[in-house]
């Protein structure tokens, strides 16, 4: 019987240097981006949440690893996030999910869905904002001509 094969995707805390990502490389094959602040790695392992903790346990004392996610979505469409907490977060947490009447992956996902539902909202007020300035100074017209020839070249980094 084989063991599945899951792709992580590592965030670190901060950039590794070239020594400390081959010395973890030793341990497990990793593949970094070109500041490694993200490392990408197959771990065996039945299940994600398996591979997860398996990463976590080989690495998390050689790497300032901040957060680990399965790099594809499941068949329900979600991404596996395993975070370390330190213990005084882990303890305000526990305590807030226990006043809630939740479990504590329950209590983290509410609020993870509820900041980004925020970032969305104040995402689409800026583009909102951003548009109608635009508009009072072009015509609608010439603003989606102006769009379109954008969305036609190479995609660069958005700005924050």
């Amino acid at each position: 019987m084989t063991v599945p094969h899951h792709a992580l995707e590592i965030t670190l805390t901060r950039p590794l240097s070239t020594s400390t990502l081959r010395r973890a490389a030793r341990e497990l094959p990793l593949a970094a981006n070109h500041d490694a602040t993200r490392l990408m790695a197959l771990v065996p392992a039945k299940t994600p949440h398996r591979a997860a903790h398996r990463l976590r346990h080989r690495l998390g004392a050689r790497l300032p690893i901040d957060v680990i996610t399965t790099h594809y979505p499941d068949a329900d469409h979600t991404v596996l996030l395993n975070v370390a907490f330190p213990p005084a977060t882990y303890a305000a947490l526990t305590a807030a999910a226990h006043r809630a009447h939740q479990s504590l992956e329950r209590h983290v996902e509410g609020a993870l869905h509820r900041a980004l539902a925020e970032h969305a909202d104040r995402e689409t007020d800026r583009l909102d904002r951003a548009v109608r300035e635009l508009l009072a100074h072009t015509t609608p017209a010439y603003l989606i001509s102006a769009v379109g020839h954008v969305l036609t070249r190479l995609p660069e980094r958005p700005t924050p």
